[in-house]
């Protein structure tokens, strides 16, 4: 234990180590940041500024949106800059607080997304009860237990992996700091402490997807009372919500249902909800939903209007 403090910085190996394929990766990726931003943001503008999307499932949205700049904004940066430098560092300090926040941030959007699945399913299983079941105190509540177990999650992971000793080598074979990749490089035996990290986020991972996956099932049991207009618009809006969550739930669960192993997949599959996920969904909430579309249209023509005068 006398070693413990041996490691003061880490190396991050990146994605790839060929200088044409870095300097390629460099501009998708800046290019893709930019969507991330601009179009979470945009989503976030029309809803605060729109009055038509004044509901619960657009209050989720917002924050949705505000989760993906935020979730990327902890290893995009970092990565972007890293693609053109020769030696990735990151201090220690660093390293523990780049996976406290890429935890958070990341547990309280599967929170969120469940979240969401129940108030479509209250939306469609008791429509007559919808406003008063899912009124501004109870979304408000929804949001903060999200940011509150996103919190809790993200501080277990940190203290679990911080009080590891680190003796040497410091090369960490990921683009980012995590759990699994940090627990290769501990010397010290950390089978104990791989199986408490799999139970914790794995068990959450897997808790949240059956009560997606009972959401949308009571959802479908209650479509087929609704006439084909009315089914046709309930699937139109509950598809994005399950898109979504296939896109970030699956390599989630890929990653962090598993032993305390490491893949050469791993990085890939890590770019996909880091990065990827990020950039669709403003895509998936705003291509598919004629409100959002609406929405985003008058503002345009609002701001076209004012910079005429």
């Amino acid at each position: 234990m006398e070693n413990k403090n041996n490691v003061t910085e880490f190396i991050l190996l990146g994605l790839t180590q060929d200088k044409t394929t870095a300097k390629v990766c460099f501009l998708l990726f800046l290019v893709l940041y930019a969507i991330i931003i601009f179009g979470n943001l945009l989503i976030i503008i029309t809803i605060k500024t729109s009055e038509r999307l004044d509901s619960p499932m657009y209050f989720f949205l917002s924050y949705l949106s505000f989760l993906d700049i935020s979730y990327s904004t902890v290893t995009a940066p970092k990565l972007i800059y890293d693609l053109l430098v020769g030696k990735k560092t990151i201090p220690f300090v660093g390293c523990i607080a780049q996976l406290f926040m890429g935890h958070f941030f990341g547990c309280t959007e599967i929170f969120l997304l469940t979240v969401m699945a129940y108030d479509r399913c209250v939306a469609i299983h008791k429509p007559l009860h919808y406003t008063n079941v899912m009124n501004k105190h109870v979304c408000g509540c929804l949001v903060t237990a999200s940011w509150v177990g996103g919190f809790v999650h993200s501080l277990v992971q940190a203290l679990l992996t911080i009080q590891l000793p680190f003796c040497g080598p410091n090369e960490i074979d990921h683009y980012f700091c995590d759990v699994h990749p940090l627990l290769k490089l501990a010397c010290t035996n950390t089978y104990v402490i791989s199986v408490l990290v799999v139970t914790n986020s794995g068990l959450i991972s897997l808790t949240c997807f059956v009560v997606l996956a009972v959401s949308y099932v009571i959802i479908m049991v209650s479509l087929r009372t609704y006439s084909s207009k009315g089914r046709l618009r309930a699937l139109s809006t509950c598809s994005s919500h399950v898109t979504v969550v296939i896109l970030f739930f699956g390599p989630c669960i890929f990653i962090y249902m598993r032993p305390s192993t490491t893949f050469s997949a791993d990085k890939m599959i890590s770019v996909f909800y880091t990065i990827i996920t990020p950039v669709l969904n403003p895509l998936i909430y705003t291509l598919r939903n004629e409100e959002v579309k609406n929405a985003i249209k008058k503002l345009w023509s609002r701001k076209v209007k004012r910079s005429e005068t």
